[in-house]
């Protein structure tokens, strides 16, 4: 996969409208997944990082797709090491759970993007002082789209991605708040159809999330 500049990765992940959140993939059908994501439109991968053999998934998936179809990234980023590896695998984008501003150091030496995960004005601040692309607003189910608007008030000027109980649901809420894209696990990527081979129903329901966020931005 070809290098790009961060401004043009940060769109890519903005166009996806979605960054599926792959929690314990498998290394037999991580390929299958991204297909089956990238059929419906959704186009930002993450492989969290506490994931058995992820840099070896984040180096075969990356190597699998060009730099117009699928964006990789690796996310549940603790420290400065996890991120380098992952960054060196061909990762695109890490991102946190919480505010690790040695990730961020790492992320921006290596010219790609990151996002932190905030829950409060201060914490989202201080992150993109520090030099966070956007910021991952966490966990979004107890937090709700009232609260990423209220943080796009004074701080309109950071990207916001909300992950955590996003669903097909409330993504169009939570995109009106001001988010710029969301972040889906299970909702998205369902176990039991990884597990059954049922990819077809993955591409659909990537598909209902694309078309749901469309028409949010289109509103």
């Amino acid at each position: 996969m070809t290098t790009l500049d961060k401004h043009t990765d940060m769109q890519r992940l903005v166009d996806s409208g979605v960054v599926a959140v792959m929690r314990g993939a498998d290394a037999d059908t991580v390929i299958e997944v991204a297909d089956a994501l990238y059929e419906g439109g959704v186009t930002a991968i993450e492989l969290t990082a506490d994931t058995p053999g992820v840099m070896e998934m984040i180096s075969e998936v990356s190597a699998s797709f060009d730099d117009s179809e699928t964006i990789i990234g690796a996310g549940t980023v603790l420290d400065a090491e996890t991120a380098r590896s992952a960054l060196l695998a061909g990762a695109e984008f890490v991102v946190s759970p919480t505010l690790e501003e040695d990730v961020i150091d790492v992320a921006n030496r290596y010219g790609k993007l990151v996002a932190p995960g905030v829950m409060t004005p201060t914490e989202a601040l201080r992150g993109y002082e520090r030099g966070a692309d956007f910021v991952k607003v966490f966990p979004a189910s107890s937090l709700g789209p009232g609260h990423v608007s209220s943080i796009k008030g004074p701080l309109g000027q950071i990207p916001i991605m909300p992950t955590g109980g996003v669903d097909v649901d409330n993504a169009t809420d939570f995109i009106e708040a001001g988010a710029v894209v969301v972040g889906a696990g299970s909702a998205l990527v369902d176990d039991e159809a990884v597990e059954a081979g049922d990819f077809e129903a993955i591409t659909e329901q990537a598909r209902k999330f694309s078309e749901v966020i469309d028409d949010a931005r289109d509103e």
